[in-house]
């Protein structure tokens, strides 16, 4: 007995259990995983799409610019112990005098990228004293931070790539290790422990073949350091926090870059300096030019000013033991900040604008107790629009 016809005509298909049979003659249904007709565009930030839109595409095409700004903070109190349990309310951001709203508050820790920046260029008592160090400094970073280290004297080196602390930056760090610093004295021209040959009564033995020794320019390439290793943090991960950690003794001397234009790019991209300064300056009484720029000897010590303007800090350690535990705090506090985020209703111009964080308590440069200090970056400068 042949089958039933279907109400389509055709023998042998039956209509799906799930579906009612169309009407014949009638519209049929639409496919309810099919999306609206309506064309919706998302537009990057800054820009707009540059095809010709439809009447209706322009009906739902929103175009906004939105300068957003992240700022860390960290707040000790007079004892250098971090002060926790802060909110909001408790704070105050003002941009170019003009108090902001703030939008974003977190108090979690931030997995770390650090560059860590070695003077090699020290004396070499002291480059031997921080050699003795680098198991502490590998300790102070968790598993989940990214390092890499650089080098400079007369010239910098990335001695290691991006990685995660483990063998690959220990076996940097021992390789670091047999590096030898600079003549703890100035360097040797003459006398019997000259680089000339024998000489009897101040006159070379062999006069057919005299010695002529000029010592090598010596040069002292901190900005150019510190900027090679802010241009490298630009290209991280922007979810973590950016800090570059300088081992010196905060002299600059002959760098291509200036601090200006360093402090520009540190600003630019959010990046915090933490320092740990040893030696002794270069000049007595010179800590009280670090403005004037002398000659053979450069700027004395720049760190502070580094720090200051990026809400880092300096750690002034002598001993081996002091160094070890500089580390950990400044690690410790570059990963534990408070982050305030507020958005910007100022134009997108590179003009640099200043910021201050305010906390409702007593500073510590006043008389009353208890009081806190806050480390926060001087300002910044906006990055440019999304082409």
């Amino acid at each position: 007995m042949p089958p039933p016809a279907n109400p389509q005509g055709q023998p042998g298909q039956a209509p799906p259990e799930n579906q009612a049979p169309p009407r014949e003659g009638g519209p049929q249904p639409t496919n309810p995983a099919t999306p609206p007709p309506i064309n919706i565009r998302d537009v990057p930030q800054g820009g707009a799409t540059k095809e010709q839109a439809t009447a209706q595409e322009q009906l739902f095409t929103f175009t906004k610019t939105v300068n957003y700004v992240m700022v860390p903070v960290t707040v000790k109190d007079e004892s250098g112990h971090l002060v926790n349990g802060l909110v909001p309310q408790d704070f105050s951001l003002l941009e170019n005098g003009k108090k902001q709203s703030l939008k974003f508050f977190t108090s979690d820790p931030f997995a770390l990228s650090a560059a860590v920046v070695l003077d090699l260029g020290m004396k070499d008592v002291d480059v031997q004293k921080v050699n003795h160090t680098f198991p502490a400094l590998e300790g102070a970073f968790s598993e989940f931070d990214e390092v890499s280290i650089y080098g400079y004297s007369n010239a910098v080196s990335q001695l290691s790539s991006w990685g995660a602390a483990g063998q690959k930056l220990s076996d940097t760090l021992d390789d670091v290790s047999a590096v030898r610093g600079r003549n703890n004295g100035p360097p040797v021209t003459g006398g019997p422990l000259g680089p000339q040959g024998p000489m009897i009564n101040n006159m070379p033995v062999d006069a057919s073949a005299p010695s002529i020794y000029t010592p090598p320019t010596e040069s002292h390439v901190m900005n150019d350091a510190i900027l090679k290793a802010a241009l490298d943090l630009a290209k991280r991960d922007p979810s973590r926090r950016k800090l570059i950690f300088v081992i010196s003794d905060g002299r600059e001397y002959r760098s291509n870059a200036s601090y200006r234009d360093v402090l520009k790019v540190l600003q630019s991209n959010n990046i915090v300096v933490y320092a740990i300064g040893l030696g002794g300056l270069p000049v007595p009484g010179y800590g009280k030019l670090e403005k004037l720029h002398l000659p053979r000897f450069g700027y004395s010590d720049i760190l502070p000013k580094y720090t200051n303007a990026t809400g880092g800090e300096v750690f002034n350690e002598l001993t081996r033991s002091g160094i070890e535990d500089a580390y950990i705090q400044a690690m410790g506090d570059a990963r534990n900040q408070y982050t305030l985020g507020y958005l910007t209703d100022a134009k997108l111009t590179g003009s640099y604008r200043s910021i201050e964080v305010l906390v409702n308590k007593p500073s510590c440069r006043s008389s009353v107790r208890p009081c806190v200090n806050v480390f926060a970056r001087d300002g910044y400068y906006p990055a440019p629009p999304v082409r």
